[in-house]
Parts: structure tokens; sequence; C-alpha cells
């Protein structure tokens, strides 16, 4: 069940005319437990053009801020989850251990560190609290708009440490990066490309959309879709190595599928407004990209970050070489992978 659920997360990162309202309530007092929030954006209008009365955006938070003489708050990073995620994905007790503990990249001790659940996932607003297909159109512009009035309205914070996303974040912390540069230290996006979403990646996604759109019965086969296509090619092998076990993963997505099919839509449809490449030579802060050799997702072998990269004045890249059992695209959600290369990341975006 847990593997179906990474999956499934893995594969589905303006105008406010009104006041906000913030709710707030704390599940314990040590530096590494969260912090569950909620503000309310009154009539909101999507980029497309259409309107929610309130809009809900929930967040958690891990850790205190931190104040400097000016009593602004110094020790803020911004983390964004991948489509069909959300912040308690980021919550899960390898992404504590990995990032948040002691001495971890982002140490909770040390840092105040923000997480969204973009519009459209988790508990934020979305089509399945009742709106359906008329809910507004949202896209990787919107997250991005509402993401940057919760840091700055309602969070208060005119500057980050740093922006960290994976895949759809991913996408949203290069987004971040060209239009805020001045807003942070540095940014490490995860597992995606500063490019248009396109080739395999955009078919996949327009076939997993036709087939909910056609018969809406297909979501459990599309979910089985989704896994294969983020999952590595090598872990597959192993996993899979007969015809049984594969039957039985099927049957298991077929029980356990729980997501909505107007959710799942919007998300993948989201990215459609996405492409980073035009103003990466605008980027002021850091940027350290991280890619995983085992990606089919977005596949090393296309050579864009090592085309792209280098256009941003502080940029680094690294493709994290194949391990036995790494996961392809879902080792973005398997942070002890990665920690040693976000502990490097926020060393060197803390360099002057």
């Amino acid at each position: 069940m847990n593997t179906i659920k990474r999956g499934l997360a893995a594969a589905v990162a303006v105008i406010a005319l009104g006041p906000l309202t913030v709710a707030a309530s704390a599940d314990a007092d040590a530096p590494s437990k969260a912090r569950q929030s909620e503000v309310t954006f009154k009539h909101y209008r999507f980029r497309a053009g259409g309107e929610l009365d309130e809009l809900r955006m929930h967040y958690a938070t891990v850790g205190q801020p931190h104040r400097n003489a000016d009593g602004v708050v110094d020790n803020a990073i911004l983390m964004l989850p991948w489509t069909g995620g959300s912040s308690a994905d980021l919550l899960t007790e390898e992404f504590r251990s990995s990032l948040f503990a002691p001495g971890a990249p982002f140490d909770a001790g040390r840092y105040f560190v923000v997480l969204p659940d973009p519009i459209g996932h988790g508990q934020s607003s979305k089509p399945s609290d009742g709106l359906g297909t008329a809910f507004p159109r949202y896209g990787y512009q919107d997250m991005v708009d509402l993401q940057y009035k919760l840091v700055t309205e309602a969070l208060g914070l005119p500057h980050l440490k740093a922006v960290v996303g994976m895949s759809m974040g991913c996408m949203n912390a290069w987004q971040w990066a060209e239009r805020y540069p001045g807003m942070m230290d540095g940014v490490m996006p995860i597992a995606c490309f500063p490019a248009p979403v396109s080739g395999r990646n955009l078919m996949w996604r327009k076939i997993a959309v036709n087939m909910i759109e056609t018969d809406p019965a297909s979501l459990p086969s599309v979910v089985g879709l989704i896994s294969m296509m983020i999952d590595g090619v090598g872990n597959l092998q192993e996993r899979f190595d007969a015809a049984p076990k594969i039957d039985g993963f099927l049957q298991g997505v077929r029980k356990n599928v729980k997501v909505d099919a107007n959710d799942l839509l919007y998300a993948l449809k989201a990215s459609g407004d996405f492409d980073a490449e035009p103003a990466l030579g605008k980027i002021e802060a850091k940027v350290y990209a991280l890619n995983f050799a085992d990606d089919e997702f977005y596949p090393d072998s296309l050579q864009i970050l090592q085309r792209d990269v280098p256009q941003v004045r502080q940029g680094r890249y690294v493709v994290r070489p194949k391990s036995p059992g790494s996961p392809g695209h879902l080792s973005m959600s398997h942070p002890a992978l990665w920690a040693d290369h976000a502990r490097e990341f926020i060393q060197w975006s803390a360099q002057k």
C-alpha cells in the first residue's frame, strides 16, 4: 500500500481581492514536529480567469523562525512537493530523520521550514472539495503565485535561505529562482528539467488524461501506468520478474486507489504553462540542480541539465549515479539517498 500511495503521489510543484485569515495548531513542541496551519485568500482570481470566493491553502512548518537584529526572519526554507504530494509526504519518518533531525541538512533546531500543500493538492482547495470540473483551471504559475502570497503575506517572510522542490516542486523552484531573483540565497531543484515538459514525459501525461476523460473507470489503469513510469527500470526488473507479481501489484492498485479523477486531471494539466529556460540568465541565487541517473522521467541521456545549468551565473548540477534499489524518479521521495547533496547545497548557498 505504501508503494502504491507513494507512486501515485509522486506521479500526480494573481490578484487577491480581500483580507486573509490564518488558523494554526501544533502537534508537538519538539523542533522536528510539524505545526499545521491554514490561510484563506478571499475572492482569489487565477491567471486563466477563474475565481474562488475563498481559497484555502494548507501548510505545515517545522522549526522556529529566528529574527536578526532588525527583527527580520533569517532562517526560512521553503520546501515544495511533487505532483499529487503534500506537506504530509514531506513529514514522513524518512524525511524527518534525513533532513530535519539534529545535524541533518535542514536541521529543525536551526531552520524554519515551510511546507505548503500546493493548490489542488493535500488539504488546500481542490476540485474534489465539491466543485469538480467547475473548479478554476490552475497552472504552475498559479502555484507559485500562491506560494509567494503565503510566504510574504501570511508569514511575513521577505527573504528565504533556500527554496527546495521535488519533481513538480522542482519546476516550481526554478520558477521561484527566476521570478523572485533576490529573494533567496539558494535554490535546489530536485528531479526535473528547467525545460518545458515535452517528449515522452508529455506523451504519458496526455495518454493518462485522455484515458480518464474517455473512461473515468480507467483511473486504476492510469495509476498503474504512472507507477511504471516513475520507478527505475532496474528496480522494476528486480521487483517484477514474473507476471504474477505484476498482477498482484495491479490488483492492489485497483483496490487501494483513492485519488479523485478530477484532482489528478487538473494536476497533470497544470504543467502546461511551465518553461524556465528563457530566463535562466536572470537568476541571481545559487542553484544546485540534482537529478538521478536512473530517472526515466527526466533522462540524463537528453543532456538538458548539461545544456541549461551553465546559463545560470551561480549554477551547479549533479546527476546521482544509480545505486542498488534506487527507484528512478521516485528517488526524490527518498531523501536518505540525497541528504548528502542537500548538505552540500545548504553549505554552499550560505557561503558569501
